[in-house]
């Protein structure tokens, strides 16, 4: 029996002794919240009772249901208890492990409908989904190599590397990478078996070593998907690079982690080191000619690090600053050798794709966009958290059937999609199809997977306003038309929240932000203007209500609000006691009064206020 069968047996008559399987979320967001303590406890519990030899307990990666955690699913029922403390673990061992009756307050209830739904396979947040790249999220600890390896892990690259006629085999890799219609899923969308082809032939046509490198520097406000995968399933990631090197003949690679991401690096460490000790890494790779081994890279922070030509420079020890894109990375990457370089759901993507073949990868999602895609569904949604759903799938179907639509009855506003440079798509657009060419045609991009929903309560300048001086920040400035044109339409978004704005700015806004597009040299800056351009095409109203009429519909720019005290006031002082600038004047149990020479509109008035007695309005 060849030796990852041998685990894959092993392991799995192992679980099959157990009565049942506790699966523990350790994402980082259930980090945060205990989940390690809770994993631990239920190992204690279960220990303390003598059950820990029918019950195990495993810490998984991210589970999705961010906004549910901690999280413990209990397999193979599937039963999903959410929102669970460390107090709570004594109940779930003995009224359900033991007594067999489900913790109902510990239960999931559907937020519409108000019904209680036991198991995962009932909730909207994961019915909709289809899982490729998260396919054993929340079935293995990503921390035990031989769990990937009981899940079929590794056997797509053991199948590969027993090919007799080598050369044709990677040939026929790439081949079936092209077929598979696989597109980078960083952001940029270039079909990945092409960009493998294009920097194999550099290789050979230089002479040169070729590297293989996954990018995990993750940036985007709102977006986890990356570090996400990574925390879950770090051997997906490992066995798509493995097999992307084996196909373009590379024998070393790098994974360029985002600095900020503590939980992911110790995974991914730890898989490194796992893989090696296996014989998965290293020489001699499951005792075939094939040795490839991968050393990791911290990014220092700078978000345009994720671009690919500054990845590259920063890789080699130079400013992390990119470069002309006639010179591409497949010829010319780090220390200019050729490189490909994929992002970490690509090459999660890669081992499935030889699993169940292209031919399949390719049915699933749209003619121009294949498979599945990963997003992080954040901001004003009910269901915050990790998704995967089948390319071409609606917005509204991922906004209200998963993500259960807009909390507190505000209404949909707009959702932000493709990261600070992505753009803003309105209510009116919420029957489109998610997929490469549906989200760039509305003025918007798929990016990396970001995708942040706003309500009615969010003002579409201020948002504009607030990407552009994100990517203002974080411009390496190295070409004018970014720098210069961040920078200015930064300085007239400033202005126009502080009520300054005047004629001729929009006109401005949209000339400038059409050259930073059309002229910058990276795509930072060559999708830097989407923030303005798609918020002036859906919501070019809010503008000019901001420039005209000096007013915030939504009620967000300070500098254009007017707070006031009613006669609904008691006298309670609490405002008054509150004001950071004194503001607020008055006697107990008389109507208090607000010098607007001193407000400096911070809401704390209003916040405190248990009687409704503050308004808020926009100045006009």
């Amino acid at each position: 029996m060849d030796k990852l069968d041998a685990i894959a047996a092993r392991v799995n008559k192992d679980f099959k002794r157990y009565q049942a399987m506790l699966m523990v979320c350790t994402g980082t967001g259930c980090v945060s919240a205990k989940g390690f303590s809770i994993r631990d406890s239920l190992k204690a519990e279960l220990k303390a009772r003598k059950l820990d030899d029918r019950f195990l307990v495993v810490g998984t990666g991210c589970n999705g249901f961010c906004a549910a955690g901690p999280i413990i699913v209990v397999q193979p029922e599937g039963v999903f208890y959410h929102k669970v403390k460390e107090a709570d673990v004594a109940a779930i061992v003995s009224e359900h492990l033991v007594g067999g009756k489900v913790v109902e307050r510990l239960l999931y209830k559907d937020p519409s409908t108000g019904q209680v739904q036991p198991k995962m396979a009932d909730m909207g947040f994961f019915n909709k989904q289809q899982l490729v790249a998260l396919r054993n999220k929340g079935l293995i600890d990503p921390e035990n190599v031989e769990h990937y390896i009981a899940r079929g892990g590794y056997q797509s690259l053991r199948r590969l590397l027993a090919e007799k006629d080598q050369a044709a085999a990677q040939e026929k890799v790439i081949n079936d990478v092209i077929a598979s219609g696989l597109r980078g899923r960083g952001g940029g969308g270039f079909p990945t078996g092409v960009k493998w082809e294009a920097g194999k032939k550099a290789a050979i046509k230089r002479g040169e070593p070729i590297y293989v490198v996954c990018n995990a520097d993750e940036g985007d406000p709102g977006a986890f998907m990356d570090r996400s995968i990574i925390e879950t399933d770090p051997h997906s990631v490992l066995e798509g690079m493995l097999i992307g090197a084996w196909a373009v003949g590379s024998r070393g690679g790098f994974v360029y982690i985002r600095k900020e991401y503590p939980l992911a690096l110790v995974r991914l460490n730890k898989a490194l080191a796992d893989a090696r000790t296996h014989g998965l890494l290293g020489q001699r790779i499951l005792g075939s000619d094939f040795s490839f081994d991968v050393k990791i890279h911290r990014g220092a922070g700078a978000f345009v690090c994720g671009e690919s030509s500054a990845l590259m420079a920063s890789m080699s020890g130079q400013a992390g600053e990119p470069r002309a894109k006639y010179v591409h990375n497949v010829e010319y990457g780090y220390r200019d050798k050729p490189t490909i370089l994929n992002n970490v759901e690509t090459w999660a993507n890669i081992p499935i794709i030889f699993e169940k073949g292209a031919d399949w990868f390719s049915s699933l999602g749209t003619k121009g966009s294949s498979g599945t895609k990963v997003f992080s569904l954040v901001g004003s949604i009910k269901n915050t958290g990790l998704v995967e759903v089948p390319m071409g799938i609606t917005l509204r179907e991922i906004i209200e059937d998963i993500g259960g639509g807009v909390p507190d009855g505000r209404k949909f506003k707009a959702v932000q999609t493709g990261g600070p440079s992505g753009g803003c798509i309105p209510a009116s657009c919420l029957e489109m199809k998610v997929d490469f060419d549906s989200l760039t045609e509305a003025g918007s991009m798929m990016g990396s997977g970001g995708m942040i929903v706003m309500d009615d309560r969010t003002c579409m300048v201020d948002v504009a306003r607030y990407f552009v001086d994100f990517l203002t920040d974080e411009s390496c400035g190295k070409c004018t038309p970014c720098r210069e044109g961040l920078h200015a339409m930064n300085e007239t978004l400033q202005r126009i929240c502080a009520g300054q704005g005047k004629a001729g700015d929009i006109e401005f806004l949209e000339e400038v932000a059409q050259t930073v597009n059309a002229a910058s040299l990276c795509q930072l800056g060559g999708t830097a203007g989407n923030p303005v351009l798609s918020t002036l095409r859906y919501f070019r109203r809010e503008y000019e209500e901001h420039i005209r009429q000096k007013k915030c519909p939504a009620l967000v720019c300070k500098a254009l609000l007017r707070y006031d005290i009613t006669d609904k006031c008691t006298g309670c002082t609490l405002c008054a006691k509150n004001c950071p600038t004194k503001a607020i004047t008055g006697e107990r149990k008389k109507a208090h009064s607000l010098d607007q020479a001193k407000c400096v509109q911070c809401g704390v008035c209003k916040d405190v206020c248990n009687f409704d007695a503050v308004s808020l309005r926009s100045e006009s």
